[in-house]
């Protein structure tokens, strides 16, 4: 087939994209497809149109690239394409707008709310530990967690490097102690449960891409009932969201609070294929090769494609 990936763009995640695109275009390679490669421009649409490829796959991470916006260009051009659609993708990359879909669905995440950056200054809109995150970035990108002892200031400075400088507005979420989980779900399936160990810190967007200061535990040892509640809200978040492909839903679990201490945080409807990414990692734990996960992938997009048509 002649397979379109697409990478690259221009949000803050460009370089992981540029890395799972290339490894992608390599599977493909080897898997006999006639690839073209895209570091998509603002005239991707065009781009596009010159590949004329049977199916796209989206190795694009973070804005425009996972919010519905080339998912749109794409439905526009009658193409087949990897991963989730325009609907699924612009509410899963709304941390709040998540809530609202997977909460109902009977899926517990944090208790927060979206606050101005500029009221951070007057005071904290949380009792310490809190976190703040930027409601619409991935593989968390512009987190802080702000403590007592934390040297952002008690109210945070407003000359103290932070999201607050970068976005209007934020999410703020309790704390949540414990352990770093995640599960990927492929087609209608949730593979394991991962434990993230950071060398230091906690899982920001250094330690998820820079070799060594992570150390993966996959299948994380954890407690029979955790270990299913993770797969089953994974999977529910997929469905719930109408997620396509392959998805990857984050969790904390504070052991101390048994099943009440576990927290759905967010769901990636376009998970890194790096080298260092889950996806790949808890596949190959059963038994997929990244190439096999490549085919199925590509194999899905276009039975999608086909159904909608229909």
């Amino acid at each position: 087939m002649k397979v379109a990936v697409l990478m690259g763009g221009w949000s803050a995640e460009r370089e992981v994209s540029l890395t799972s695109g290339r490894g992608i275009a390599q599977a493909c390679r080897s898997l006999g497809h006639d690839v073209t490669e895209i570091d998509m421009g603002r005239d991707v649409a065009q781009q596009l149109i010159a590949a004329a490829p049977d199916v796209v796959f989206n190795a694009l991470h973070g804005t425009p690239g996972e919010d519905g916006t080339v998912q749109g260009v794409m439905d526009l051009l009658g193409l087949a394409y990897t991963h989730s659609g325009l609907t699924t993708s612009a509410i899963a990359i709304d941390k709040e707008l998540t809530k609202r879909v997977l909460v109902p669905a009977g899926v517990p995440m944090p208790q927060g709310k979206v606050v101005a950056s500029e009221s951070l200054f007057d005071g904290d809109p949380l009792p310490r530990p809190y976190v703040l995150k930027p409601v619409n970035e991935g593989s968390s990108v512009g987190v802080a967690i702000v403590t007592d002892a934390s040297n952002y200031g008690n109210p945070i400075r407003r000359d103290v490097p932070g999201p607050w400088q970068e976005f209007a507005n934020l999410l703020a979420e309790p704390f949540i102690a414990g352990k770093e989980l995640t599960v990927a779900v492929l087609g209608d399936e949730a593979l394991a449960v991962t434990e993230l160990k950071p060398n230091q810190g906690f899982y920001d967007y250094e330690a998820k891409y820079t070799d060594g200061m992570t150390v993966h535990e996959c299948p994380a040892q954890l407690p029979p009932e955790i270990e299913a509640a993770c797969l089953a809200h994974a999977l529910t978040a997929h469905r719930a969201l109408d997620c396509r492909g392959t998805s990857r839903s984050d969790f904390r679990w504070d052991p101390a609070q048994g099943l009440a201490g576990l927290f759905l945080l967010e769901t990636n409807t376009q998970p890194g294929m790096t080298p260092l990414s889950l996806v790949p990692e808890q596949a190959k734990y059963r038994g997929i090769s990244y190439e096999q996960l490549v085919q199925r992938l590509i194999d899905m997009a276009i039975t999608d494609h086909k159904a909608k048509r229909q």
